[in-house]
């Protein structure tokens, strides 16, 4: 397992940009699909984004495509999420998640090493 700590929540105003970071340490980082997962108080914890080992593929909830992208860097053992015109609903603790895997996987009990989260909150 990797661990992994986010960055770069805060408040923002919607339609602005925020960039999420997550840097992982301590497990094999170019051999994990890392995704982005965030959760409202008194809700199930949603997939966001996800990306392979090697960053060709992607996924992408229908509620962010088009808005949120999901890179990483295997040099710098990094994972972010660019936010683009983030709305109010967007508002919520996100947090990135690691599994070594193949392929591409998008349900929380598939990841078995998580940050701690960083919140994210978008003002209208």
């Amino acid at each position: 397992q990797v661990q992994l700590v986010e960055s770069g929540g805060g408040l923002v105003q919607a339609g602005g940009s925020l960039r999420l970071s997550c840097a992982a340490s301590g497990g094999t980082f170019s051999s994990s699909v890392m995704g982005w997962f965030r959760q409202v108080p008194g809700e199930e914890r949603e997939i966001v984004a996800a990306i392979s080992r090697r960053g060709g593929s992607t996924y992408y909830a229908d509620s962010v495509k088009d808005r949120f992208t999901i890179s990483r860097d295997n040099a710098k053992n990094t994972v972010y999420l660019q936010m683009n015109s983030p709305k109010p609903e967007d508002s919520a603790v996100y947090y990135c998640a690691a599994v070594l895997s193949l392929r591409i996987v998008i349900s929380p009990q598939d990841y078995d090493s998580w940050g701690q989260g960083t919140q994210v909150t978008i003002s209208s």
